[in-house]
Formats: structure tokens, sequence, C-alpha cells
């Protein structure tokens, strides 16, 4: 999946070169909706199987390199830390019925309300300004109806039918970042009207107690320059007034940022290329967004994926988003937001360890593919270090 484009960061650096966001005090809220409870709190969460068999390789990897430490640093990854189950396809769809039955078995046996990660992920033209992750369904052949009636409404079902469990579902990463920066680009001018329909329905059909939807809002180096910041929170409104249409009751909890990419929460060096943006690591992107989208009458609520943070230096540039390395786990999945009372919680959206794509790194596979040599570094350069857990 891609991030930032080449053209995305032309256009960033264009438009906000000389650009200042407007301090959140001038912009009054029309619909104050930053008050609910955080859906996270006090609830245990999901800790993926089919990730922790991939990571048995990468334990055997460091046991034959009789590197025992950094294998019980990984035995700690494989068995406490939560990640997302991405669902990609309409075959995928059975990963929902797998995640909510090993759930359900930890609920069990830890006695607690289970949060369950999931990712929808399969719009028609997908990733259409790079095609690293172009998807199953296309929009000329009858993509967006495939869409509604074999994909999402399954996903619903799915979900609802599991009213003991909570979901936090995030729509869709980078689709709409392609509104923002993209438009330049032939195939997303197409496609983005399709996405925005797809998303809005989806939005209208997930809406049960138990659910928790956050728009994705791409990363600070692609959405948070400053003249990106309200033209974002606008497309996020029109969609969710689309959803409304659909479904009166329509809402969403709030945004995911970060998926996939390498930026840091809390930046401990501020990168040069970062020097003109108000949105220099995650945090300081959801405080960014969190005015406009106020404005907009939505709430602001972000999680943020820290599953891989490139180390400081690691990147020359932010339209580098494959195989960055050096870069390791970042944070721990956790409910606290550091003192930024928009987070709802660190995330480990995206399960370190799948590929980008052919590229950043020689010999990388192909995206979505298991990366063992990648893993090994993320493990290595965990920042804070993994705890270990020896059997």
């Amino acid at each position: 999946m891609v991030q930032l484009t080449p053209l995305a960061v032309l256009t960033a650096l264009a438009a906000s070169a000389s650009a200042v966001p407007a301090p959140a005090h001038y912009l009054v809220p029309r619909n104050e909706t930053n008050t609910t409870v955080n859906p996270w709190a006090g609830k245990d969460r999901y800790v993926v199987q089919s990730f922790g068999k991939k990571l048995e390789q990468t334990i055997s990897a460091f046991n034959a390199q009789n590197d025992t430490l950094n294998a019980a640093r990984t035995r700690t990854v494989q068995k406490k830390i939560s990640t997302f189950t991405w669902i990609t396809t309409r075959s995928g769809l059975s990963g929902i019925t797998t995640a909510i039955q090993e759930a359900r078995a930890q609920a069990e046996i830890s006695g607690k309300r289970v949060m369950v990660g999931l990712v929808l992920y399969n719009l028609p033209d997908r990733d259409c300004s790079a095609g690293e992750s172009a998807g199953e369904l296309s929009s000329k052949n009858d993509g967006l109806r495939i869409y509604k009636e074999e994909f999402v409404d399954e996903y619903a079902r799915l979900v609802s039918d599991a009213d003991d469990l909570d979901f936090a579902i995030v729509l869709e990463p980078d689709s709409l970042g392609n509104a923002i920066t993209n438009l330049g680009v032939p195939f997303c001018a197409e496609a983005v009207p399709v996405y925005e329909e797809g998303i809005a329905y989806a939005i209208s059909k997930l809406q049960y107690p138990n659910v928790h939807l956050y728009i994705d809002a791409a990363h600070g180096g692609w959405l948070g320059w400053a003249d990106n910041l309200k033209p974002t929170a606008q497309i996020f409104a029109k969609v969710v007034e689309m959803a409304k249409k659909l479904n009166p009751l329509a809402k969403i909890r709030g945004y995911s940022t970060n998926v996939s990419n390498y930026n840091p929460f809390v930046a401990k060096v501020r990168e040069n290329y970062t020097e003109w943006s108000p949105s220099w690591d995650e945090s300081n992107y959801a405080s960014s967004l969190a005015p406009y989208v106020l404005e907009e009458g939505l709430p602001a609520h972000f999680i943020i994926d820290q599953g891989r943070v490139a180390a400081p230096g690691a990147r020359e540039e932010w339209g580098e988003w494959c195989n960055v390395s050096p870069s390791g786990f970042g944070p721990r999945p956790s409910e606290t937001g550091y003192n930024n009372t928009y987070v709802d919680s660190l995330v480990w959206i995206k399960p370190g360890g799948e590929s980008d794509g052919r590229c950043g790194l020689e010999g990388a596979p192909a995206a979505g593919a298991w990366f063992d040599e990648y893993v090994q570094m993320l493990v290595k350069e965990a920042d804070p270090p993994l705890e270990p857990t020896y059997e």
C-alpha cells in the first residue's frame, strides 16, 4: 500500500511552504462531539494468532543465531501484542469469522471484553496513485455494486452478529488522501467519487453499538501540511453527510493515521524534511487536524499506527514509504494519548513483517508477502526495547 507519491510530495510542499494553520481558538466548532467515553478503555485487545504463527520463523532465525534475547522479544510480540486483521477481498471475509472465534477464546481466558481491530480495504480502483496494492475490484466491471453487496454487506453482518465483542474498524487506508493531492492523476480523478460513495456506504451499514469506525486520514507527511488540513476535514464531512443520507444515524468515531507508514507518534528529532509542516510527527498531526474536523461538526478522535517507526535519519524525504530501514517496532498499543487528548489509542495496524512491495530494500518481496529479515530488524530496533518473554 502506498502512502505518499512523488506527486503528493510536490503538491504538499508547494501548497504549504508559506501557509500557517489557523490557531485552534479561531475555529469555533459547530457541533462539539469530542466528549464521549474512549471505547478502548478497560478492554483487552485481540492478539492475532495467524500473525503469531508467522513469527515462529523469526524466533527460529534468532535461535539459529544463538540470539535468545531477541527470540524472547519476538515471543512477546507473538503472544502479547495486538495487531489488526486486514480484510482485503471477498474471500478474505472469512478472516472476520476467525478473528471472532479467537477473540472469544481470549475473552474466556481474560474475563474481559475484547476489542478486535479490523481493516476494511477493498474499494474498486484501490491505490489509484501507484498500484502496489491494487485490489480485486474495478469500477468499470461493476465493482462498486459488488463492493457494496458482496463485501460491505457481509462485513457488516459478521461484526453485528458478534455483539459480545467490540470492533475498531479502519476504513480504506489512503483512499481519501487521493482526493486532496492526487486529482491530477487521471485514474485517481475517476476513482475518487467511487471511493467517496463506497466509504459512505460502508459507514451507513456499520452502525452498531459494538462497532467504532475510523476513517483513514493518511499521515502527517501527506495530509498534515497546513493547506491540506481544511480540505481533508471537508472531504471527511462530505462522506459522512453522504452516509447520513443513506442512514440518518450514521456516524464515525474518528480517524486512523500513519497506517503502514513510519512516522513517530512523538518525534525525538525533528527531521529536516518536516521543516514547513505543522504535523512533523503524528501527535502534532492529530492536534493540527482536530480543530478543522470539529469545525465541520465531526468528532476529533484518533488512533495512530505505531507498528513500525523509522529511526531518526532513516529517510531523506517523507516520500520514502517502502520498507524503510532502519525501522523498529514502535510504542506498544495503549489507550493513553501521552497528554494528547485527541488520541484514543496507539495501535499496531500494519502487522510488522509484511512487505510494502518490491522496493526500498534489495530482495524485498511483493506487497503483503512475509519479509522475515525485516521483522528481525524491527525486533532489534524496537523503541522502546521489547520486554522478553521466555517459555
